[in-house]
């Protein structure tokens, strides 16, 4: 068994002087929602209260509370394929209940951990509760190849300036090729909706000198762009907390649920694996953190891009992936 430690960033604190945080999500299968509580309980104490037969918080931990709960969207697709016409609202929500627990008992659908916003100094206490899990039987996404489960990172940002937003948006298209090589993400993910890449005219514009957006043009060129939650790294919670009508106008409520954070959701879920933890996810986001917060590198890298992608000078046997290794600060 391997507890990694987490690497803080240089940029640890917000514009407000209060530490950031850092909400977490881990989907995983092979283990019952009650069971998920009772091991954050076991771990951070607290209570646990059953809000629905498919939903659990666990209460009054020193983090907040905690959300154990299947799929939601996962439930809406799954239930809705089985409505009868003129079922009443009453008959929809046990279908769909009925249908999902079922599922889960066939390890179909994820049962996802939500853990509250925690500063960065203690992250590595959620590792503790991933280890509980693995000795109950969790399941990653490598247990099957019909599963696509992840995990994802919601960091606060040091502040909301456009500038800070740009920065960090340009150091994860620019190390977006080798994240996806160092995590091993699964077929069953990279097949599934849900993180799909950027496009190349999108990073191409983004990435360019000449672009200096004020933030309603930043949030413009990417809902042109990317009219939906189903990247890598989604921007809407960040985009709609910041303005969300301008969001909502432009793509309807998708279920922002805003949020001043990041949403990166390119991790593997590989709870079941004893050398695995958060850790990793987070090692390997703390390379974004620290290009982001690095101008001169930060321009170099962009520039390296260009090169090797707009100027035709690719060279087969070395990828971007590895190119942009020679500019991480420990080259891994």
């Amino acid at each position: 068994m391997t507890r990694g430690t987490f690497k803080k960033p240089g940029q640890l604190l917000k514009s407000d002087g209060m530490e950031r945080r850092v909400g977490i999500e881990v989907e995983m299968s092979g283990i019952e929602l009650l069971t998920i509580a009772e091991k954050v309980v076991e771990q951070f104490g607290g209570t646990i209260a059953k809000r629905s037969p498919y939903e659990y918080d666990v209460e009054g931990t020193a983090f907040g509370k905690f959300k154990v709960e299947l799929d939601f969207g996962y439930l809406t697709k799954y239930g809705r394929e089985r409505l009868s016409p003129g079922m009443d609202k009453a008959g929809e929500l046990e279908l769909i209940a009925s249908d999902a627990l079922g599922a889960l008992a066939k390890n179909i659908v994820p049962c996802e951990l939500v853990a509250p916003p925690i500063e960065i100094s203690y992250l590595q206490e959620l590792d503790g509760v991933i280890e509980r899990l693995r000795s109950a039987g969790a399941q990653g996404t490598r247990e099957s190849a019909l599963f696509a489960f992840g995990v994802h990172l919601n960091p606060e940002l040091p502040d909301l300036h456009c500038q800070t937003i740009l920065h960090y948006l340009r150091a994860f298209l620019c190390l977006a090729d080798w994240l996806v090589y160092k995590e091993e993400v699964v077929l069953s993910r990279k097949l599934s909706p849900f993180i799909r890449a950027f496009s190349n005219e999108y990073i191409e514009m983004v990435l360019d000198e000449a672009y200096n957006p004020k933030l309603t043009e930043l949030i413009d060129d990417y809902l042109e762009f990317n009219p939906t939650r189903n990247r890598v790294m989604d921007m809407l919670p960040l985009f709609a907390y910041l303005d969300e009508e301008r969001v909502v106008n432009m793509v309807g409520n998708q279920k922002l649920r805003k949020r001043p954070t990041l949403h990166y959701r390119l991790p593997n879920s590989d709870i079941d694996n004893p050398h695995w933890g958060i850790w990793k996810c987070w090692n390997d986001w703390w390379q974004v953190e620290e290009l982001a917060n690095d101008p001169a590198r930060l321009r170099q890298v962009c520039e390296g891009y260009f090169y090797n992608h707009k100027l035709l000078s690719k060279e087969i046997m070395t990828p971007w992936k590895e190119k942009v290794k020679t500019w991480l600060i420990v080259p891994t």
